[in-house]
């Protein structure tokens, strides 16, 4: 049960790195839903290996084949199978991981749970799983243009190491993110944060940072009191992408360092909607979104495979080491972006369409 997610909009991904292939399984989207291989495309495009010189150079096209569920150009409203092979595999490169650990990587934790792993690239762990997230956030992403026009869901590089974006999330657009590699906002830092990617790839190393979003155009009143909080499942969802350490919405832990004064989000009337003066509460409160846009920050750690010698042990319980082999990103920001906006749209299409089931209105914004 844990390849599943969302409750309304279901999603069940499977298939691993070095295997056949990866993909999705949809069940729940509404039916009469304009999709295509070629919209599914775009988004698998922007997180595919090999698309620029500071990502892994495996060299797939990760091609989608809708199997189900889509007939001339609609949903059915029954189950949508989507399937992406794997054509670049080369899972001798991982020979040496079958008996070694890679520190920090999920090798001795998937040992110690199932006492057994597909070491070739990691298997199930590999961030090659999140290709099933995009395909099916890419439908998610038709179903809220057709039910929520106009909402607009956008991530972006906010820092890499020590390096950090100047981006307002308030204005910064697709456009601005999409036209550099790094994927940030702020095009000052793109030749600082190229060249250090390069630096640590060329010392066998890798790099962390986090990456921000914001959802603007999100109506009043998604997401559910106690367990089902919006910023829960949102958190739920970031944490889940593969090398993440943290996650904070609004303010955040800046936050703690104010008073309830000088944090609490002040209303007043703009003709007739009830909008804050500022966001600190990042959009969402008591688990409900209130309109303004929702803003949070996801931090990932540094790729846990590098190309250096590190300590570590075998599975015969020894002590050895390890130099990293394959081929893999040296810092994963850059194509974490559609994913932390995929995570988005999947749980802001589940919270639309649960809220539709439980309260029958076309949106929030009708009551």
């Amino acid at each position: 049960m844990s390849s599943f997610f969302g409750r309304c909009f279901q999603i069940a991904t499977w298939g691993e790195s070095h295997g056949g292939g990866v993909g999705v399984v949809i069940d729940g989207c509404p039916p009469r839903i304009p999709v295509s291989e070629e919209h599914i495309q775009r988004e698998l495009d922007r997180r595919r290996p090999g698309q620029s010189e500071i990502v892994t150079p495996r060299n797939e096209a990760d091609r989608c084949e809708i199997l189900s569920g889509v007939f001339e150009g609609l949903t059915l409203g029954s189950p949508i199978a989507i399937l992406i092979r794997n054509k670049d595999a080369r899972p001798s490169a991982y020979e040496e991981m079958a008996t070694k650990y890679r520190p920090s990587h999920a090798d001795y934790t998937y040992d110690a749970k199932y006492g057994i792993r597909n070491w070739q690239g990691g298997g199930r762990a590999s961030a090659r799983e999140t290709i099933g997230r995009v395909a099916a956030a890419a439908i998610a992403r038709q179903v809220l243009d057709s039910l929520l026009p106009g909402i607009e869901i956008l991530a972006w590089v906010s820092t890499i190491r020590d390096l950090k974006a100047d981006v307002d999330p308030e204005t910064v657009t697709s456009g601005q993110i999409e036209e550099n590699i790094v994927r940030t906002g702020d095009p000052s830092k793109v030749e600082e944060m190229v060249s250090l990617i390069k630096e640590a790839r060329g010392e066998g190393n890798s790099l962390g940072g986090t990456i921000e979003a914001v959802v603007r155009g999100c109506p009043p009143g998604l997401g559910a009191p106690v367990f089902e909080k919006l910023e829960a499942e949102l958190a739920r969802a970031m944490m889940s992408l593969p090398a993440t350490k943290g996650f904070e919405i609004g303010s955040g832990f800046a936050g703690t360092l104010l008073t309830g004064k000088e944090h609490n989000d002040h209303f007043y009337m703009d003709k007739d909607r009830v909008r804050t003066h500022t966001n600190r509460s990042g959009g969402i409160q008591g688990g409900i979104s209130n309109g303004e846009p929702i803003v949070f920050r996801v931090a990932f750690k540094p790729t846990a495979t590098i190309m250096s010698e590190q300590p570590t042990v075998s599975n015969t319980g020894s002590d050895t080491e390890l130099k990293g082999r394959g081929r893999h990103d040296p810092c994963v920001l850059p194509r974490a972006v559609p994913m932390v906006e995929a995570m988005t749209t999947l749980v802001l299409c589940d919270h639309l369409l649960r809220q539709r089931a439980q309260c029958g209105l076309d949106s929030p914004d009708n009551q």
